[in-house]
């Protein structure tokens, strides 16, 4: 009987914050908003229990083939939500989680875009726990409703721009415009 090395991993595991933003990224693939790509999956107990990415509802024309709503009016981003015909890829993973029956409280949210106001509101209201981000988005309202309420709001970040471990063990925090630690805004 021949003695084979024991099978190693050839690559670099992601770690749990890397493996599911990496899905987010997959998820707002899917997106039909012409303006911006955004994906968000919902995750409890290291387990994906929904996701969402930006569009319009179901059965209805993507702004690719009848055009961008809030284009036409001119509308700047970040202002009058509701003149869209899509949702925000944090509503629509609320809604199949219970379009399908799946409990969300407690649970937590990695997006690519920081959550507007909109959807922290229903996130705080759905039970959600902590969100993460890549993308900041400058929304001060949602910064202090979501530290109000207890949601926190974590910034993430690549294991390249992570502070080292020796920082992290002597507690020196990571100061960067727009990282966010339980809904407040650290000054850059």
């Amino acid at each position: 009987m021949e003695n084979k090395p024991p099978l190693r991993n050839t690559h670099a595991r992601p770690d749990w914050d890397e493996y599911f933003m990496d899905m987010v990224h997959v998820v707002k693939n899917r997106s039909t908003c012409i303006r911006r790509a955004v994906g968000a999956v919902i995750v409890k107990d290291k387990q994906v229990l929904a996701t969402g990415y930006n569009g319009q509802p179901r059965g209805a024309a993507h702004a690719a083939e009848v055009g961008c709503l809030r284009e036409r009016l001119g509308v700047p981003s970040g202002e009058r939500h509701e003149l869209c015909r899509g949702l925000h890829a944090e509503q629509n993973a609320i809604i199949q989680a219970a379009y399908h029956g799946v409990a969300i409280a407690g649970a937590e949210v990695y997006c690519t875009t920081k959550p507007c106001i909109i959807c922290t509101k229903m996130l705080i209201n759905a039970g959600i726990q902590r969100v993460h981000y890549e993308e900041f988005y400058d929304d001060p309202l949602a910064d202090e409703l979501a530290a109000e309420c207890g949601m926190e709001m974590v910034q993430y970040l690549p294991k390249d721009q992570r502070p080292s471990a020796a920082a992290e063990k002597a507690g020196v925090p990571e100061f960067r415009p727009g990282l966010t630690h339980k809904g407040e805004t650290v000054p850059g």
